[in-house]
């Protein structure tokens, strides 16, 4: 691939081009808002001139309800040889441009598994996929030239291909990314009208799980829009489960003790099946779970403070597997969780305790 063109300039779009600029590839930039496109284009992401010939590859990154008018736009205008999105949800785009009559084997869907709370061009960055799955979607009509094009993008972005049916991965998607999201809402929204000595008592659990609920709330109708049905039929499930679990509690206030241990087992039941999920859920580098070991660290909120346990910790010779980070309110300091192997674990406590450090049991 040696030139590309970017039809939307926002998180995904400049993201993509700038990991394609920095491996050399000629990337041209559009958008519906110009200012947006020029801004990326001061970012490093390529250039906001068109391109004076057809591209090898026009990646359109717009919003799933205007991707398949963006697509059909770009390959009746034959700007490039392939063509791909990188819309969130797959099946409605493709039987968008069936519909149109399209010849669809220069075209093929993609959705690169990766993303912020914040949006535009400004957030991007050419490392946002770096490790992350990207999922390919291609039909019996799609061409291997196109393919092998989506490819070189996957790899120039350095994240790995997956290889699924479109309905197939609107189906999964709906399942860890945007039925967690509309749940991950409704939970912060309980915050919005709360006590302030409630929502001051905030830690990292409440923190974890509404972080998402950050995102721009019209990106995500935008998203929802294109996948109701499979988003619903989860949440349907959840709802059940949330009404199981409302008995059960209210039964844990019985003075009946046959309904108190009703309740206690409905409790159990849904604190175990979350149990079995989460551990469902990959590990490091997609591997499978690893049970690991925290060592937590007592720490003031200053510069160089994570930079001094780390080089303590490489000292050490421990490779921390992951980092959380736990501010104390209304004090400068906070809990930095050091996730490590349990054989590590006595190790990295008896080394940074000789030099110094406050370790939380």
């Amino acid at each position: 691939m040696r030139t590309a063109l970017v039809v939307g300039t926002g998180l995904i779009g400049t993201s993509a081009a700038l990991a394609l600029a920095g491996r050399g590839v000629v990337v041209h930039l559009t958008d519906h808002d110009p200012e947006q496109a020029r801004t990326a284009a001061a970012l490093g992401a390529g250039t906001d001139e068109a391109p004076t010939g057809p591209v090898d590859l026009a990646i359109v990154a717009a919003p799933p309800a205007h991707v398949a008018a963006a697509l059909a736009g770009a390959m009746r205008d034959g700007v490039a040889r392939g063509y791909l999105d990188v819309a969130s949800v797959k099946g409605g785009p493709r039987r968008e441009l069936e519909s149109l009559g399209l010849d669809l084997s220069a075209y093929i869907g993609s959705h690169p598994m990766a993303g912020r709370e914040k949006s535009g061009p400004l957030a991007a960055t050419g490392d946002l996929f770096e490790g992350r799955p990207w999922v390919l979607t291609p039909t019996r009509d799609t061409d291997t030239e196109v393919l092998n094009l989506a490819l070189e993008l996957v790899s120039h972005c350095r994240a790995v291909p997956v290889v699924m049916d479109a309905d197939a991965h609107d189906r999964a998607v709906a399942l860890v990314s945007h039925m967690p999201h509309l749940v991950s809402s409704m939970v912060a929204a309980r915050l919005e009208n709360a006590e302030e000595a409630a929502v001051r008592l905030c830690g990292q659990g409440i923190r974890d799980v509404t972080r998402i609920a950050a995102s721009d709330p019209r990106m995500w109708i935008d998203i929802l829009s294109a996948n109701p049905g499979p988003v619903a039929d989860l949440l349907a499930d959840v709802s059940a489960d949330l009404d199981g679990t409302v008995r059960a509690l209210r039964a844990l206030q019985s003075s009946d003790e046959t309904e108190r241990r009703t309740g206690t087992t409905g409790i159990e039941d849904v604190l175990r099946r979350g149990n079995a999920g989460q551990i469902r859920v990959p590990g490091k580098h997609g591997t499978a779970p690893v049970t690991y070991e925290s060592v937590v660290v007592l720490v003031d909120d200053q510069p160089g403070q994570l930079a001094r346990i780390f080089a303590d910790a490489d000292r050490a010779g421990v490779n921390i597997e992951d980092v959380r980070i736990e501010h104390a309110t209304g004090q400068q300091a906070g809990l930095v969780e050091l996730v490590v192997r349990p054989s590590a674990a006595p190790v990295l406590t008896a080394a940074l305790r000789e030099r110094g450090w406050a370790i939380r049991q």
